[in-house]
């Protein structure tokens, strides 16, 4: 039978759903992990020759970052598959040629069960790396104008909203935000800033609350990131909004490097505007050792800017 390494961990729904619940349904063998260690999921890998594996993008991260990952046999793995925030085209090349299996994005949230959109193994490197694929079947999505509730033309930056069999009943015991959440039509609005193609392949933008408006012009924080994550010197990024008297916010970007690399301010600032308008190149730039993560691996942003307000991050 096939076996999957189980990383994730089981408060979150893509430990509890999609790994445990996905492991009975195909009757496979699922080995847990008690907390993520790279050093110990490589060794499980090999031990237990497994086929498949799901973990957020800074868990792949480590696995590719770790020591052991170049004496580590993963001839086993079969498919991989993540989600939860930014997977750059590098990332998913490396880990396609070095563990020679195809590689999957899935989007969702715990209310939708939690899978809305996800790639097919087959889909072309750009459309794993910039998009989370069409939406699962016999399920609706939509872009609509956030203030309006419009659904939007193809193209158009508005927010996700799904529906369909996958949506959860509701909060337990919190009808009034349940009621924020899906609407009367049954809609599921997801927070999520998207953009759709005529092939129903979804782009997420960012959050709703993550967007960074500067002077009155809407900055999309994954625009940013995405070029960030393409440059040689950075292994992680996050764009963030930081509060300013003049512009309300300014677009601050929080870098941690390539090992072996330092952060060149002047030569990220002009690499950003050869690609970028004035208003959206960042103009504060701060170089990072670890992002506070939430137990799932997600960068907090939140507190990315909270630390930034209370004087714990030193501007280069």
């Amino acid at each position: 039978g096939q076996v999957y390494v189980g990383m994730m961990p089981l408060f979150h729904t893509a430990g509890s759903a999609m790994g445990m619940l996905g492991s009975v349904t195909t009757q496979c063998t699922q080995i847990l992990v008690p907390a993520f260690e790279p050093a110990l999921v490589l060794r499980l890998i090999e031990t237990y020759k497994a086929n498949g594996m799901m973990g957020v993008p800074t868990m792949m991260l480590g696995l590719m970052e770790d020591p052991s990952f170049a004496q580590t046999d993963l001839s086993s793995m079969t498919a991989l598959c993540s989600g939860g925030s930014l997977v750059p085209e590098q990332m998913v090349r490396s880990l396609e040629e070095e563990l020679g299996a195809p590689f999957t994005i899935v989007y969702g949230q715990t209310e939708c069960s939690p899978v809305v959109n996800m790639t097919s193994p087959d889909d072309t490197i750009i459309d794993k790396a910039t998009t989370i694929g069409p939406p699962m079947p016999n399920m609706e999505v939509k872009i609509v104008d956030p203030e309006t509730g419009e659904t939007l033309p193809i193209g158009g930056v508005g927010e996700l909203c799904s529906r369909g069999y996958h949506l959860m009943h509701g909060y337990y015991n919190m009808p009034e935000q349940t009621a924020e959440t899906i609407d009367e039509e049954g809609w599921l609005h997801s927070g999520d800033l998207a953009s759709m193609d005529d092939r129903g392949y979804t782009v997420i933008e960012g959050r709703l609350k993550d967007m960074i408006i500067r002077g009155g012009e809407n900055v999309y924080p994954k625009e940013l990131e995405e070029l960030l994550f393409a440059h040689d010197s950075v292994a992680e990024a996050a764009v963030v909004g930081l509060p300013d008297d003049r512009w309300g916010e300014t677009v601050g970007s929080f870098i941690r490097p390539a090992d072996g690399r330092r952060i060149n301010k002047d030569e990220l600032f002009a690499y950003m505007r050869e690609h970028l308008a004035p208003h959206k190149t960042p103009t504060q730039w701060f170089e990072v050792k670890e992002f506070p993560l939430t137990g799932s691996g997600k960068i907090q942003k939140f507190k990315i800017r909270d630390m930034w307000v209370n004087g714990e991050w030193d501007e280069l």
